[in-house]
């Protein structure tokens, strides 16, 4: 999965549309995909967890390449489905949550040992309070570098509410996630009862 990601990764790095936007969007890709190698030896994730963090670092890149606000599958969508704006950074925080509730559940009950709702409920917040970190982060970013690719950065595309939606989406993926994931339990539970 790393090499395949690292692909994806150099595809996004050749001639992005704002290169300095580009650099932005990959300072946090890069100490992620860092930390998770580091840490492999002493907490490794199960496969899923990793098929889901990669899908989402690849989504992240698709949307460093061309910006949040200019990714062209977003611009097909918006066309057809009648919307104002490209969606596709809606899409990726919605993604964030659904993609990355469960690697984050998956720490609490094998790096903490906590109870299985407790890890639930701890993913969530995660979800949810690295949403808002990010939010803060992409804020102070743009609020430094320059204008245009600070503009490009946080791709608000006018909307005022943008940080608040980005937020609530990502609360939504990762709360599915964790209804799906309960009740795949809960199914497999039951079959075992049922065959014993």
């Amino acid at each position: 999965m790393v090499i395949g990601f690292l692909g994806f990764w150099i595809w996004s790095a050749i001639d992005p549309v704002y290169p300095a936007d580009w650099v932005l969007e990959n300072i946090l890709t890069t100490l992620a995909v860092v930390l998770l190698v580091a840490t492999y030896r002493w907490f490794p994730f199960s496969d899923l967890s990793y098929l889901l963090i990669t899908i989402f670092l690849c989504l992240h890149v698709v949307g460093s390449h061309y910006t949040y606000a200019e990714v062209p599958l977003g611009f097909t969508a918006a066309e057809r489905l009648q919307l104002e704006r490209n969606h596709y950074d809606r899409v990726v925080h919605f993604a964030f949550g659904l993609l990355w509730a469960y690697p984050m559940r998956e720490v609490g009950l094998r790096g903490f040992g906590v109870p299985r709702a407790f890890a639930s409920l701890t993913a969530l917040a995660m979800v949810l309070a690295s949403s808002a970190l990010f939010e803060i982060i992409e804020w102070v970013i743009a609020s430094i570098v320059d204008p245009e690719a600070g503009q490009a950065y946080l791709g608000t595309q006018g909307d005022e509410f943008d940080a608040q939606k980005d937020m609530a989406l990502a609360g939504l993926g990762g709360a599915l996630t964790l209804a799906v994931s309960e009740l795949v339990r809960h199914r497999i539970e039951c079959g075992r009862g049922a065959i014993s």
